[in-house]
């Protein structure tokens, strides 16, 4: 993914990170002062991110470490800009077509005087916005300053640029408001290399390839194998004996192409590496050609007393092969579980080779809720049979599919045939109106039983004909 944060107007920081994984929840706020109105519940997003080292970066002057704090230092400084962005309340998400932003926090009495900015920081309103990356403050004109020609700044909040290698002309170096060393200019191109990497530059020599810029040396063919031309930019220019396709790497001691192993893919043509699979997430078989074969394995385990949901792995990609997930379900005393099954997708199989199941335990031999071996594009609610769930998803090596998320809520004993009542009217599924609701739900399965015209998740009609308006909190 791209990451692309605005610190303030003119100043943005961008950042490509190959994984990252975003966990959504909810929390209920404390209630305001006394005659004012506050919400029940408040949205937390934790977000993870993975971002990849690239042993290509390796030269004699920076070894792997050197590369690796050259990562973690990219990584705090975007969590940096996230985090200022969020104070700012200048912080915006979009999450399944729901715009999110930063609360709101009412200012104290102290923080409305204007207070003095820190070092590298400057007024913008009633706030202290650091100075963006290819700029500087600048104390006797009390403002943030592009980076003169000739110089750089690759961080925030400083109160000096850093001059460009070779500033003996800074004119034909750069345009002012570089904000990376690679913007000084006189860097030498891919299949090119000098000694600090800056011109002058001398091609790369037979045999060798550099395809990134700014180099110290060049990689070798390996194997003895030549290149076609001096400046090579590529393993590709490398006169290989044979060409490999992609899922296949060149290997030079043999000469022979190898299916890259599991957990690794290659969508390229004569490539002499196979690329790893981000995060947690891997192949199912070896020879992968695309990174949307590397699937997330995890799955099962304990779930929540009151809501959550159930998915395949790697939802909603297409599920991993020969995997078996368990989940269990054990409400507090008094409460009944609720399902819904939006849609699930699994391969037409005559031997039923993927299912999903849900029983009481284990034993093949008890109370089974509901079991299925097909996919099915119409949703289905129900209640369970049994007042706990051990739930089981298994896929064999054959073919795969999308799979499911299914969502589910535990609610008070007492509403039990109400419940049951609603969820056994077969309206509730003639209607395409219902039907999309109770698959594409924004507020939880609180709102798949209930009317979208009504007043959000708290409090919201039935579509049942007759039934009053229901506080849904009564069913936590």
């Amino acid at each position: 993914m791209i990451l692309f944060l605005h610190a303030e107007k003119h100043s943005s920081v961008k950042e490509s990170f190959r994984y990252a994984h975003l966990t959504c929840g909810f929390r209920k706020r404390v209630p305001g002062a006394p005659g004012r109105p506050s919400a029940t519940k408040e949205v937390f997003i934790t977000v993870e991110f993975e971002l990849e080292t690239n042993q290509k970066e390796v030269t004699a002057a920076c070894d792997l470490s050197c590369i690796i704090k050259r990562t973690e230092k990219r990584l705090r400084k975007a969590i940096r800009t996230l985090r200022k962005a969020a104070h700012r309340e200048q912080f915006h998400l979009q999450l399944s077509g729901m715009d999110l932003e930063v609360a709101r926090k009412p200012p104290r009495a102290s923080e409305r005087r204007t207070e003095a900015c820190g070092v590298g920081q400057s007024h913008v309103g009633n706030q202290c916005v650091s100075c963006r990356a290819g700029t500087y403050y600048d104390g006797s004109q009390e403002r943030c300053i592009l980076c003169p020609n000739g110089t750089f700044q690759n961080e925030e909040g400083q109160v000096t640029c850093e001059p460009c290698p070779r500033p003996d002309n800074p004119g034909t170096l750069k345009t002012p408001d570089a904000w990376n060393v690679s913007e000084c200019g006189g860097l030498c191109q891919p299949g090119e290399y000098s000694a600090d990497g800056f011109a002058p530059c001398q091609l790369c020599a037979l045999g060798t390839f550099q395809p990134e810029a700014g180099r110290t040396s060049c990689f070798s063919c390996g194997g003895g194998l030549p290149t076609k031309h001096l400046g090579a930019t590529s393993f590709q220019d490398c006169e290989t004996r044979v060409q490999c396709s992609p899922g296949h790497f060149y290997n030079t001691t043999t000469h022979r192409c190898i299916r890259c192993p599991a957990g690794t893919y290659q969508p390229e043509f004569g490539k002499n590496n196979c690329v790893s699979c981000p995060g947690n997430t891997t192949t199912d078989f070896d020879g992968s050609t695309n990174i949307t074969q590397c699937k997330n394995r995890r799955c099962g385990g304990e779930l929540g007393d009151f809501t959550g949901y159930i998915e395949s792995p790697n939802y909603p990609g297409n599920y991993p092969a020969n995997t078996e997930c368990t989940w269990t379900i054990n409400p507090p005393p008094k409460r009944r579980i609720l399902i819904v099954v939006p849609e699930i997708f699994l391969p037409i199989e005559d031997d039923c080779g993927d299912y999903l199941v849900m029983r009481k335990t284990s034993s093949s031999n008890s109370v089974t809720t509901y079991e299925t071996c097909q996919t099915y594009e119409r949703p289905i609610a129900f209640t369970s049979r049994s007042k706990k769930l051990w739930i089981q998803f298994k896929s064999n090596e054959g073919n795969s599919a999308r799979g499911f998320q299914v969502p589910y809520v535990t609610y008070d004993e007492d509403y039990q045939e109400l419940i049951e009542d609603i969820v056994r009217d077969g309206r509730l599924y003639a209607s395409e109106n219902h039907q999309e609701i109770l698959k594409h739900c924004e507020c939880g399965l609180e709102m798949a039983l209930v009317s979208p015209a009504s007043h959000g998740c708290g409090q919201m009609s039935w579509i049942h004909q007759g039934l009053a308006e229901l506080d849904l909190s009564q069913l936590r």
